[in-house]
């Protein structure tokens, strides 16, 4: 993700729902986006139709380098 995202609530949207439908992100990042939109946790573990959430930006993770394939035997 390169910027920072706008997500907008559905009917029976949770967070981490919102979070993993639209972006593809885990529950690891939970918490960066309550830090990031104050309040949020007051309107309860359903959100209201059409709240409005900031993701910040996260970094990619990182590819670790994959080793060529060694067959003892072709």
């Amino acid at each position: 993700m390169a910027a920072s995202s706008i997500l907008t609530a559905r009917s029976g949207d949770k967070l981490d729902l919102m979070l993993w439908r639209d972006l593809g992100l885990g529950p690891e990042h939970l918490t960066r986006v309550m830090d990031a939109n104050p309040g949020l946790a007051d309107l309860g573990e359903i959100l209201p139709l059409g709240t409005v959430v900031t993701v910040p930006t996260i970094a990619s993770p990182q590819i670790t380098p994959t080793r060529p394939l060694i067959q003892l035997w072709s």
